[in-house]
C-alpha cells in the first residue's frame, strides 16, 4: 500500500521560510531537521532540493506558477489586516471575490511557491443561511453539494 505524506517546497533558506510559514499563517515547526522542516499543517520545506533530489540546481524553478499552498480563514478581513504588516510579501493579485462567493487571495512565499487563502467555506455558507437563504439556494449560490450546506447549517444549531 501506498499512504500519501505531504508536498514538499523547495527553499533558499529554511530559517527565513520557517519564520514565513509561522508568523503569517500560524503554522508550527512538527519535526525541523535542519534543511528540512514538516509543519504541522502538512507540508515541509526543504533546503538544497537539488542535492536531494540529485537533479541540478539550474533546474529549480522560483516563481513557477504551477501549484499553489491553499489555506482557508474564518476571518478573511482580519487575516488581510495581518497581511498588510508584511510589507516584502507580494501578492498575485488583489483579494477577489470569486463565482462560488469566496473571497481569496493570493501571495507569494519568500522563495516565490504561490499561496492562496480563502474565507472558509463553511463561513460563508453559514452567512448565506443566516440571510435567510434555503439550504438549495446556498448550496446554488456557493456550487458546494446541499449535504455540504446542510451540515453547515446543523453546525449553527
Amino acid at each position: 500500500m501506498i499512504k500519501y505524506q505531504m508536498p514538499v517546497l523547495a527553499v533558499r533558506d529554511p530559517e527565513v521560510s520557517k519564520r514565513f510559514y509561522h508568523d503569517l499563517f500560524g503554522q508550527e515547526v512538527a519535526l525541523d531537521l535542519g534543511r528540512n522542516i514538516t509543519f504541522t499543517g502538512g507540508f515541509a520545506i526543504q533546503q538544497d532540493f537539488d542535492w536531494l533530489v540529485g537533479i541540478p540546481k539550474s533546474t529549480i524553478l522560483h516563481q513557477s506558477n504551477n501549484m499553489e499552498l491553499y489555506f482557508e480563514v474564518d476571518d478573511f478581513d482580519a487575516f488581510m489586516d495581518r497581511l498588510h504588516g508584511f510589507l516584502d510579501v507580494e501578492l498575485v493579485h488583489p483579494p477577489r471575490m470569486c463565482e462560488w462567493q469566496q473571497r481569496v487571495v493570493r501571495l507569494y512565499d519568500p522563495d516565490w511557491h504561490m499561496i492562496e487563502v480563502g474565507e472558509s467555506m463553511t463561513v460563508i455558507a453559514q452567512r448565506l443561511l443566516r440571510e435567510g437563504n434555503s439550504v438549495e439556494q446556498t448550496a446554488q449560490l456557493i456550487q458546494h453539494p446541499a449535504a455540504f450546506v446542510e451540515q453547515c447549517r446543523k453546525d449553527m444549531e
